[in-house]
């Protein structure tokens, strides 16, 4: 199982890298805009955030095919191992594609639908991303999709693997690891809700309150 955060936030990556076992750090146009700096800049800090390791994931810009390739090899000279993120468009399997053929790994992204994310890995796609809550919020089922294309790729790509994204409760990032999803990536608020828990603090509180009364002190 691969563990992944979504975002450009080092301080943050920094931060959970303590706490959880990060197989690295994917990013998209909105997250880097929103985090305002360069990808030239941002990757390699967010590879040194991941203690030197781990997999970092950066998407392309162009929306035609030849064009995406070119995105890519500038995406892969910041950084070398990087996954080149590819919207699944009829522009985007043509690129996966070409990248396959230059042994670039690529990931299928914006996926909507099991079938499309089949075409990714079909195409070359090492890994596939199903937009789980956005599916969810035009009225499909995003768990269904995930569970569909899970059986497509055991069947017909048993090479490339599902990495949902687009999560808003931990709840949905939890049915996705019980429907043996091999690969999530996390926004920062869903992984911290992870390891976050009021009931916990109060345990830990009553806790420190009845060794205090006993002992008059909080240490052993």
């Amino acid at each position: 199982m691969e563990l992944y955060l979504d975002t450009s936030d080092v301080t943050a990556v920094r931060k959970l890298a303590r706490v959880f076992p990060l197989a690295g750090v994917t990013t998209n146009p909105s997250i880097v805009a929103a985090g305002n700096r360069p990808l030239a800049a941002l990757l390699p800090e967010l590879r040194e955030a991941l203690g030197g390791k781990g997999r970092l994931f950066a998407q392309v810009m162009a929306r035609r095919a030849e064009e995406m390739v070119q995105d890519a090899r500038q995406l892969r000279a910041m950084v070398a191992d990087l996954v080149v993120k590819v919207p699944v468009t009829a522009e985007g399997l043509t690129a996966i594609a070409l990248l396959k053929a230059e042994g670039i790994p690529t990931l299928g992204t914006a996926v909507y639908s099991a079938t499309q994310g089949l075409l990714a890995a079909l195409a070359g796609a090492e890994y596939v991303a199903p937009y789980v809550n956005r599916i969810d919020a035009q009225g499909g089922s995003g768990m269904r999709s995930v569970e569909e294309l899970q059986q497509l790729l055991a069947l017909h790509a048993p090479q490339a693997k599902v990495l949902a994204a687009s999560f808003k409760t931990p709840r949905q990032a939890l049915d996705c690891l019980l429907t043996g999803c091999q690969s999530i990536t996390l926004p920062l608020d869903i992984a911290q809700q992870f390891i976050a828990s009021p009931a916990v603090d109060a345990a830990i509180e009553k806790f420190e309150q009845d060794w205090m009364a006993a002992f008059g002190r909080k240490t052993l």
